[in-house]
């Protein structure tokens, strides 16, 4: 491998190590599973690095997030939702309620449909505007905004609040 290969394999190698858990931070908000998460991150980068050449620094995490975002949405077309078996069930069920804020948001956000929750993290976790949302899922603005009034209004639902489609708008 000539110098080139070796100082984009540093490139990358310290792009990946400052990056990776932002990324699998960003699958866990669209799937709600760290094993799926986990997976999804590392597929980003695996598609990452053969097109690393010709990523513009100033712009690969853009990149490896539409990546992310659409793995995530890629999988849920194919009907890939995942259960897990597991060797033994546990002896106690688990507790009632949400102690935790981020498990209830969690649990409201798989209710909602993949394509909707894409464009709430897009638009609400990574504070994107509804063009560059529109731009990342290769789809209208029209289409952004309702899928994002969709998703805020099962959310809402999900959080036992009235729903008011003015609201959303």
């Amino acid at each position: 491998m000539g110098d080139t290969g070796v100082r984009r394999d540093e490139e990358f190698s310290e792009f990946f190590t400052s990056r990776f858990d932002w990324a699998r931070r960003t699958a866990y908000a669209l799937c709600g599973d760290w094993s799926e998460a986990e997976e999804l991150a590392q597929n980003a980068f695996v598609k990452a690095y053969a097109k690393w050449p010709s990523i513009r620094r100033e712009t690969a995490e853009g990149y490896v997030r539409t990546i992310v975002t659409r793995l995530f949405l890629d999988s849920r077309r194919r009907g890939r939702e995942r259960e897990r078996p597991v060797a033994d069930l546990p002896e106690h069920g688990v507790g009632g309620g949400f102690s935790d804020p981020d498990a209830r948001l969690h649990a409201a956000l798989r209710q909602v449909a993949p394509k909707q929750r894409a464009a709430l993290v897009l638009r609400f976790v990574h504070d994107l505007s509804i063009e560059q949302t529109a731009a990342e899922l290769g789809c209208s603005v029209g289409n952004v905004k309702s899928q994002t009034a969709r998703g805020l209004a099962t959310l809402r639902e999900a959080y036992g609040e009235p729903v008011n489609s003015e609201r959303d708008r």
